[in-house]
C-alpha cells in the first residue's frame, strides 16, 4: 500500500456561523492555505454523520430503498441509511436504520467503508457496513419526513442499476463497488 506524506492543514483566520439548523450549519471562514494564499469567503458545511448498510437477504438479494430526493429532483435507489444520533455508535445507527427503513434485521454487521461524501466543503462522514442473511422481521418505522419503498434486487441487477444510472448516490455506488471488488457480492 502506498503511503502519502501529510499535507499542511489550512489555517482558519476567522470563522462565523451564517446559519445553524438541526441538519445543517453553514460557516463562513477566512482561511490561509499552506502556500500563503488567503481565501476570504470559504463556506464550510457541517452536517451530521450518517450510517448505511449493504445487506444481503438469505436468498442473496440486496436490500435497497427507493425514495424521492429533493436535491436530486427525482427518484433515488439507495442502501438503507440515516443520521447517527448523538452518543450513538455508527454500527448501532446502521442496524437501527436497516430495521426502521426496511423491516429487516441481522445478527452481525461488519465495517465496510468510511467515506467523506463531499470532502471539499463538508465535514460529514458516511459509515458503511455489510451484513448477510437478513430476515424481514419487523414493520417499517419511518419518520414523518420519510416516504420510501423497499426494493429487493439480485446482485447482477444491482450492477445493471449502477451502470444504467438508476443508482445515483455516489457514496452508495462507491460502497457497492468496494464490496464487489472484495468479493462480498
Amino acid at each position: 500500500m502506498r503511503i502519502f506524506e501529510p499535507l499542511r492543514a489550512w489555517q482558519v483566520l476567522s470563522d462565523v456561523s451564517l446559519i445553524s439548523r438541526r441538519w445543517l450549519e453553514v460557516r463562513e471562514q477566512r482561511v490561509r492555505l499552506a502556500n500563503g494564499h488567503e481565501i476570504d469567503n470559504f463556506h464550510l458545511l457541517r452536517g451530521p454523520d450518517w450510517a448505511s448498510v449493504l445487506c444481503l437477504t438469505a436468498e442473496l438479494q440486496v436490500i435497497l430503498v427507493r425514495q424521492y430526493r429533493h436535491g436530486w429532483g427525482g427518484m433515488s435507489l439507495e442502501l438503507p441509511a440515516g443520521v447517527i444520533e448523538p452518543a450513538e455508535a455508527p454500527i448501532d445507527a446502521a442496524r437501527r436504520e436497516l430495521r426502521e427503513e426496511s423491516g429487516f434485521t441481522v445478527d452481525e454487521l461488519e465495517p465496510l467503508l468510511m467515506l467523506a461524501p463531499e470532502p471539499a466543503r463538508s465535514t460529514t462522514r458516511a459509515h458503511f457496513f455489510f451484513a448477510r442473511d437478513a430476515v424481514r422481521s419487523v414493520e417499517l418505522a419511518l419518520d414523518s419526513s420519510e416516504e420510501l419503498e423497499v426494493v429487493l434486487v439480485t446482485v447482477p441487477e444491482l450492477f445493471e442499476l449502477i451502470e444504467n444510472g438508476q443508482i445515483v448516490h455516489a457514496a452508495h455506488v462507491a460502497a457497492l463497488l468496494s464490496a464487489g471488488r472484495r468479493g462480498l457480492l
